[in-house]
C-alpha cells in the first residue's frame, strides 16, 4: 500500500489518472493534452502500471491505457475520493477541457504523428 500512495503522490500521475478515468488514451495523446514529453508520460505510466492502477490494450501499433477495473474494485473509496478531488480542482478540470478539445478535433495517434500538429493555442 505504501507504494500505491507514493505513486498517487505525484501530480503528473494524478493528471494522467484524471484523463484516463474519462477516456482510453495512448502516450502520444497524453503527451499533447498534458503538454509534456513522451519520455515523461511513459515513465509515469510505467509507475502507474507497476501498482496496477492502469492497464493497457494494444490496437495495431498503438497502446491504449485505461484505469484498471481491479484497481477501482479494490480501492473504490480511494478512487471515489480521487474523482471528487479532481472534479473540484481547476488544474484537473483544465486537463479535461483539453481532452474534450482533443476528442473534438478529429485527431488521433496516427494523425498526430504524421502532422506533429499542435491542437491547442496555449
Amino acid at each position: 500500500m505504501d507504494g500505491l500512495f507514493k505513486t498517487l503522490g505525484d501530480q503528473n500521475r494524478l493528471r494522467m489518472i484524471n484523463l484516463l478515468r474519462k477516456s482510453k488514451l495512448c502516450v502520444c495523446e497524453m503527451e499533447v493534452i498534458l503538454n509534456t514529453t513522451q519520455s515523461n508520460v511513459s515513465r509515469h505510466l510505467a509507475r502507474l502500471r507497476s501498482e496496477n492502477v492502469i492497464t493497457y490494450e494494444k490496437k495495431a501499433q498503438w497502446i491504449y491505457y485505461s484505469i484498471h477495473e481491479d484497481f477501482i474494485k479494490k480501492h473504490h473509496l480511494l478512487f471515489k475520493y480521487l474523482e471528487d478531488f479532481m472534479d473540484q480542482e481547476p488544474l484537473y478540470q483544465d486537463d479535461l477541457k483539453r481532452l474534450q478539445e482533443y476528442e473534438s478535433s478529429g485527431e488521433n495517434c496516427e494523425t498526430l504523428k504524421r502532422h506533429e500538429k499542435k491542437i491547442f493555442a496555449s
